[in-house]
């Protein structure tokens, strides 16, 4: 009997001797968690009463705790139709979308570029979902060579460039004024067909010529305060003498969502709904 009671006690205090390990290294556990950093190694040396052996415990930490969170950004076009002239106002957009979690997720990114003429950023930091213009004007010097836009995003010290070159031609803009009076014409409908986009005959709109080179089929690019509106039109005879605009919501959409068309101008036929386009027109 004494012989079995002896054992019995030592069974005990090896039992209670893993009860105390278990807690000592739960609690090392949850100590490291909390203060070391993502990818940490510690090393814990602990001893239980009772036990001779001494229990070395190693753990590798992984947490997202002051990981900065990464995220794309893209420029769009990565290349535009046909050649840019000088004094143009050839505009890029440009999204960001957040690409894990970490600090810093759906916050704004910070926005610059540089370029050979003027360069203009608009707005100057963008959070997900929004849009950012960047507005190159090409000058003299680049005329029969290459403009290379290069923008630059960041957030948290983490950086992203994004680089798109276009070439400059000689031209001169002098589809403005054509432009102008059928812009108006959609203008007049809207306003009375589709009064909730809040374009009037009062809006105020900033023009300049896009694919200059383009013979066929003119286009041309105006500006308002919401407002991005595409204007294009066949250079023919009735009843092939169409004309179509196209409209983007400024700083909150990256492809147009509503699109008109006139069949013949010639004509004088009336505006219609059609599919806008997948992608702007640069």
């Amino acid at each position: 009997m004494g012989k079995l009671s002896q054992r019995a006690q030592v069974r005990s205090s090896v039992v209670v001797a893993i009860a105390i390990i278990a807690l000592l290294v739960g609690g090392v556990a949850g100590y490291f968690a909390a203060t070391t950093k993502p990818g940490d190694t510690v090393t814990s040396t602990t001893t239980a009463p009772a036990v001779t052996k001494t229990l070395t415990v190693t753990q590798t930490v992984t947490s997202t705790a002051g990981k900065i969170a990464p995220f794309s950004m893209q420029v769009i076009p990565e290349q535009i139709m046909g050649e840019s002239i000088v004094g143009q106002r050839v505009v890029f957009l440009v999204v960001v979308t957040d690409e894990g979690e970490g600090v810093g997720r759906g916050e704004t990114v910070s926005l610059s570029a540089t370029a050979a003429g003027s360069v203009t950023v608009d707005p100057k930091a963008i959070a997900p979902g929004q849009v950012a213009e960047v507005t190159v004007i090409p000058e003299e010097a680049s005329v029969g060579g290459n403009v290379t836009l290069t923008v630059r995003g960041e957030r948290g010290g983490l950086d992203l460039t994004e680089a798109v070159t276009f070439s400059v031609a000689e031209g001169e803009d002098d589809r403005g004024p054509e432009a102008t009076a059928l812009r108006d014409r959609f203008v007049a409908w809207l306003a009375v067909n589709h009064p909730e986009l809040g374009i009037t005959e009062q809006t105020k709109w900033t023009g300049t010529i896009v694919s200059p080179i383009w013979l066929v089929v003119s286009h041309y690019l105006f500006f308002s305060d919401d407002w991005e509106m595409h204007v294009s039109w066949h250079v023919m005879i009735a009843p092939h003498d169409w004309a179509k605009i196209d409209l983007r919501h400024r700083f909150t959409e990256a492809r147009p969502s509503y699109a008109f068309e006139i069949s013949s101008v010639s004509t004088d036929e009336e505006p219609h709904t059609i599919d806008p386009p997948e992608s702007v027109w640069r």
